[in-house]
């Protein structure tokens, strides 16, 4: 028998992780009776509060007291939004949390529960997945972890995280397939319509131009960059016109965006070729030229490397009127 804790936090829980977790391993725990599997679930939700709502109170939860339990296989943290204050609220379940990893439990974080799951200090070194529009935040407040933006789920010494919203059930998937076996994986799958095979939620993510930095030299190089996307730039020239050198552009430009000059400039211009795919009616190689490429093969390989998909499958899966390439 395998015990798992879907711990409720103080703070502004997405009941639907909760909900919706404790729905998928139910439903596996039951697929696994019938087949007559060995694993066997103990699943229960819990945490130091009696009570958490959602939705402008329509929706409530009473987790159950998380003293009594004194040893769980599973320790699984839902999307929450959880304010810098709200992790001293938080310091026995983060204990607690640390507690069960010491006695031999792995940890599972959705989305914005990373930021929880950080507070324990067992991510610090690793690899994190988290929703692309918190990642910024994110490595402010803990540079030490390995945030990979572009995945669904990471996996690394019984820590599990995974990317925003609704892909946490792709990560309740990834358990179930851990804790059965594939069969019951695919099973829950298709009873709940969830695309198993999905590991990356690169063209989800919409670029923002981090500006919070406060380095205005970065600043005046970004603001030049974004309206310039159309020509050729030499950061070494541009550099020079910042009164920089060009180690020195290099080396803030990294620290204050976490791009290299270039991954900046090609995430820009990948941007707004998204959006002229999105709602425009201009060819693909329009819209290449537009965005600054007279490459087809460079311009295709970039955009794929950045949203996973071709600017053809873009089209065609965010365009109702797509046109050819």
């Amino acid at each position: 028998m395998k015990h798992i804790t879907i711990v409720v936090p103080a703070g502004e829980v997405n009941l639907t992780s909760v909900g919706g977790a404790y729905e998928i391993l139910t439903r596996a725990n039951e697929f696994g009776q019938m087949l007559g599997s060995q694993t066997q679930l103990d699943i229960q939700i819990a945490g130091y509060i009696t009570e958490v709502k959602a939705c402008n109170n329509y929706l409530a939860i009473h987790p159950a007291d998380i003293t009594t339990i004194q040893k769980t296989d599973l320790v699984i943290i839902p999307s929450v939004d959880v304010a810098e204050e709200d992790i001293r609220q938080n310091q026995p379940l983060i204990d607690w949390i640390n507690e069960q990893y010491k006695n031999g439990a792995e940890i599972a974080s959705m989305c914005s529960g990373a930021f929880l799951l950080a507070a324990t200090g067992l991510l610090e070194g690793r690899l994190c997945s988290m929703h692309w529009q918190k990642v910024e935040e994110f490595r402010r407040l803990h540079p030490n972890v390995k945030v990979i933006e572009d995945r669904i789920i990471t996996d690394e010494k019984g820590i599990y995280t995974n990317g925003g919203a609704y892909s946490f059930l792709n990560l309740m998937l990834y358990l179930v397939e851990k804790f059965f076996d594939r069969q019951t994986a695919i099973f829950c799958s298709k009873i709940f319509q969830i695309d198993i095979e999905r590991t990356t939620q690169s063209q989800f993510a919409i670029f923002h131009m981090q500006k919070s930095h406060g380095d205005d030299v970065i600043s005046r190089a970004q603001t030049y960059i974004e309206e310039n996307i159309d020509v050729r730039i030499s950061f070494e020239k541009l550099a020079t016109d910042l009164a920089v050198s060009r180690r020195n552009f290099d080396r803030r430009f990294i620290k204050a965006t976490g791009n290299t000059p270039v991954e900046y400039l090609q995430r820009v211009k990948v941007e707004a070729a998204k959006k002229e795919l999105e709602r425009g009616r201009k060819t693909i190689f329009e819209i290449m030229i537009n965005v600054g490429y007279s490459d087809d093969k460079a311009f295709r390989e970039v955009f794929k490397k950045v949203t996973g998909l071709s600017p053809q499958e873009y089209r065609n899966k965010y365009n109702k009127e797509s046109l050819p390439a």
